[in-house]
């Protein structure tokens, strides 16, 4: 099974930027698709945008399309979440989630479809 490890969390200014990173390891990393969700105190896990396993398919929940980014490389086996435009209400502990997928080209935003999570690092969005 594959681990995951978060990265690039921290404090910025409303209007700002940050990169996370996930760092796989323990399984060829090219057969997960890969999913980046988020959760706010009090509030449930919320999708945030998800990548296929060959990086051609991404898709983003409406809170975050046209600001956020995701993306990944298959060498390097780390998929990233770009996000700019950055506002109060994206502070949440954010997490990577990878899920076994035979099919290259596709993604889901179904959080239960995910077997294997991240720990989290914290984003705080400061107004």
């Amino acid at each position: 099974q594959v681990q995951l490890v978060e990265s690039g969390g921290g404090l910025v200014q409303a209007g700002g930027s940050l990169r996370l990173s996930c760092a796989a390891s323990g399984h060829t990393f090219s057969d997960y698709g890969m999913g980046w969700f988020r959760q706010a105190p009090g509030k449930e896990r919320e999708f945030v945008a998800a990548i296929s396993r060959s990086g051609g398919s991404t898709g983003y929940g409406d809170s975050v399309k046209g600001r956020f980014t995701i993306s990944r490389d298959n060498v390097k086996n780390t998929v990233y979440l770009q996000m700019n435009s950055l506002k109060p209400e994206d502070t949440a502990v954010y997490y990577c989630a990878g899920r076994i997928t035979a099919t290259v080209n596709t993604w889901t935003r179904t959080t239960s479809t995910y077997a294997y999570w991240g720990q989290g690092t914290q984003v705080t969005v400061s107004s």
